[in-house]
Order: structure tokens, then sequence, then C-alpha cells
């Protein structure tokens, strides 16, 4: 009887550094329970009955369900995402999430697809590929979905949830938003006498640029501006000019029209003439980014374009915050408001699968989805992380967390490149000839039209 009673004990044993699960814990007593009046019965010392032999499986289901997170991030984003994570683990027993960073969204991207060849894939990954999803590589994520009461798919930002949708299917789910802002020295802006309201165009911005530069020796020590690397930037400024890439149909790119020529023409004379801006390219991960941030942190530029997700690694003590301007005649800017979406790979098992849609929907909780707004300046995805009591008291004293969300309610909708890529590859292309090499944007954009509507002609064939 005391060996039972023992066993009993053992069995109720929680494994090291994790959380007594009450209903794991409830099935491995009763099965020990078994274990025990079947010993306590037996006149004849004969080995228990077939009760007991299920005790090691029950004990076994008991254990969390492991599973691993790839994500692309750094600096205070990545510090903020381990701590997600670690009070997910700690919130329950069920799952245990396993982070696992990468460099940037590239190399998540590049990591999976070498994952999903060899079978080997994780099971939360923060990612999205439209043309992967099509091609089955990520699960649906309709049917889990549909049996929690709990998902609440009319609370979230609309736009940024059908984002995740690919041919009617929720394949993505958006853990946070992003638009990208202007951020600037308030002390430059003062010096010269520039009032931010009025940098409501690229115009005035260019001409703001070109009083606050400052020249030595033939070279710029102080830069009026700088645009980060890549071809987003310019072609936020493209589309707030009316510009499009591809046409209404669908069957014709236009990256070679007049605003994208007269748009990207614009910043490549503000770079390699006028020498009023400048791009920091290359490197590795996100080192360019950095580069660029630091540069107005440390009073080499008087401000930059960004991430509205940099400002938890912003002094805004120094700099604030501002949306995207428009051009003269045309309107408000339109830059892109996008959705950072996670997937799950259709390769994990359907127990991880599980136990990712779980850590999902734990990352966009209202107050957590607003709690990542507040300590990133990145979107809440929810419509009720703004009645967040939390996140109402930040707004107030921190004026700039409400840019990207004003900014987002005119915003353009990301480009979906239906050739998988090729497109968008095109653009990158274009884009490093312009900002790096000072080849003409009209040159460039031709070179880069012609290579992107062969593909999508191969495409629709």
């Amino acid at each position: 009887m005391k060996q039972g009673l023992n066993a009993v004990r053992f069995a109720m044993k929680k494994p090291e550094g994790k959380k007594p699960s009450w209903k794991g814990g409830m099935s491995v007593l009763l099965a020990a329970s078994f274990t025990l009046l079947a010993a306590c019965g037996s006149q004849s010392g004969e080995t228990p009955s077939a009760a007991a032999s299920g005790t090691p499986a029950a004990a076994e289901s008991a254990k969390p369900v492991e599973i691993e997170f790839w994500y692309g991030l750094g600096g205070s984003l990545g510090e903020n995402m381990k701590k997600k994570i670690d009070a997910f683990n700690a919130s329950q027993d069920e799952v245990v999430v396993k982070g696992i960073a990468q460099a940037d969204y590239t190399e998540t991207e590049q990591k999976l697809q070498a994952a999903i060849a060899s079978n080997s894939v994780p099971a939360a990954v923060l990612s999205s590929n439209v043309d992967w999803a099509r091609k089955g590589y990520y699960a649906s994520l309709d049917e889990l979905i549909a049996a929690d009461p709990e998902f609440k798919s009319e609370d979230f930002v609309q736009t940024f949830l059908d984002q995740g949708k690919v041919d009617g299917k929720q394949v993505f789910l958006p853990m946070y938003g992003t638009t990208q802002v202007m951020y600037y020295r308030q002390d430059a802006l003062k010096e010269n006498g520039i009032d931010p309201a009025s940098l409501t165009t690229w115009e005035a911005l260019g001409e703001a640029a070109a009083k606050m530069a400052k020249q030595e020796g033939g070279k710029t020590s102080f830069y009026g501006w700088e645009p980060m690397w890549g071809y987003e930037n310019m072609a936020d400024a493209v589309y707030s000019r009316g510009g499009s890439v591809l046409s209404e149909d669908g069957k014709t790119v236009t990256i070679d029209s007049p605003e994208w020529i007269e748009t990207w023409e614009q910043f490549r004379k503000w770079i390699h003439e006028d020498k009023i801006m400048r791009i920091h390219s290359g490197g590795q991960g996100w080192e360019y980014w950095y580069k660029t941030i630091d540069d107005v942190m440390k009073g080499q530029a008087a401000g930059y374009t960004g991430s509205s997700g940099d400002q938890g690694d912003l002094d805004f003590g120094i700099v604030a915050a501002m949306e995207q301007p428009g051009w003269e005649g045309v309107g408000e800017g339109k830059p892109v408001a996008s959705a950072i979406q996670a997937g799950i790979p259709a390769k994990a098992t359907p127990e991880q699968q599980q136990a990712a849609f779980k850590w999902f929907k734990y990352f966009m909780q209202p107050e957590n989805t607003a709690d990542w707004s507040m300590n990133t300046g990145y979107i809440a995805v929810r419509q009720s992380a703004l009645e967040d009591p939390a996140f109402k008291a930040f707004s107030e004293k921190n004026p700039q967390i409400g840019v990207p969300l004003k900014q987002a309610s005119h915003a353009s909708a990301p480009f979906q490149d239906p050739t998988g890529g090729k497109i968008t590859d095109a653009l990158k292309v274009a884009a490093d000839q312009v900002q790096i090499n000072n080849v003409p944007a009209e040159k460039a954009l031709k070179e880069a039209q012609a290579k992107a509507q062969s593909e999508l002609d191969r495409v629709a064939k």
C-alpha cells in the first residue's frame, strides 16, 4: 500500500520548470488511483491489472507541446518578441514556444524554404508568401478559426485580416501592422525656422532638406533627409502621386509610367546631384536600417523615412513623427499600410498546428496587441485595442503612437505580386540602380518593366 501511494505522488510530480496542468494532473491522478486500488485489492500479490499500464501514456500526454517560432527581428523588436514569448509560456502549460531569431524577414523565408525541402519545419513563422500558400506550403487556418468562439474575426482591423487571405482562405494572421512614417529632429527644424506642419508635400520636404543640409569641403556633413534603402519608400511616393504597379485589368506592368519615372528621378537628384539626401545600403540583416537611424539620433541628418515599428528605438525627446507627404496638386500621401503576418507550415503536425494557433491568438489578444504597439510603434491589429485603458493613457503622453494609425486610414494596400515575387525583384534592382549607381530613373525603370512584363506574361499563359 505504501508503494502504491508513492506511485501516486510520482505520477503527480510536475516536470521541472513547467507549470502543473490541472486537466493533465487529474487524468494522471485517476489512472494512478485505479492502479493503487487494483494493487491494494489483490490478495495474490500478482502484477497489477492492465489499468496500470496506461499510467506512462497519461503522463506523456500531460507534457506540453513544444514548437519553434521563427522570426526575423533585431534590436528592441527582437527583445520585445522574446518577452512576449516568455509571457505566453508562463501564462499556460499546454504549449511551450521556442523562439528562433533570424537576421531579418528575408532570412526567415530563406531558411523556411530549406526547412520545407527537408521536411523539418517550424510550427510557426513570422513570414508570409502568397505564392507558397497557393502551392500548399502553408496550412489553411479556417478550421481552427471556426472552432474557436473567442477568435472574433470582426474585431480585427479588416484590411490587415484580409491581407492574410489567399484564394478565399485565411492562410496568414496579422501579428501587427506597419506603415512607413517620417521621423525628424525637432532641433534641426527649429534652428532652420521650419514648421513640421508645413511639410505636407514632397516638394516642401525637398526644399526643407536643402535648407537644413550642410556642406564642408565639398562634402555633405549633415543631410537634410535620409530615405530608407530599397524600392518601398520610393514606391510609397509613387502611390501618393497616383501611380500603380499594374494596369486595372492586371495585364500590363506600369512601373515605367510618368508617375514612376518623375518620382524616382526626383529622388535620384536629391541623393546624387543635390547631395541633400543619403542612402545606407548593404550590410548584415538590418544593419543599413540602424545606420540610418543612428545618423538622425547622432545629429548627422535631420530626419529619415522609416517603419512605424522604429518607435521603440527612438528617443522622442529628440525626434518627433509625422505622416508621409503627398504631392502638390495631387493630395495627401497614400503610402502602403501592411500587416506583418504569421503562418503555419502545412508540414507541421496537427498537434503543432493547434499549438501554433494558440500562440498566435495569445499575441493578438487586445491587451497584448495594444502593449506591442506601445512598446514598438507598430499598429495594433484589433480594433478593441484602441479602447485598452493603458493604450489610451499612453497615447495622451506619446502622440507619436497615433501617427501610423492616422496614416493607415488613407493608406494604399500592399501590392500582391502575381508572379511570385518577380515583379518586386525587378523593382529592387531598379531601386539599387537609382539609389546607389546614379542611373537615370527612366532607364532603370524601363529595363525593370521589360523584365517584369515578361514574367507576368509567362504566368498568364
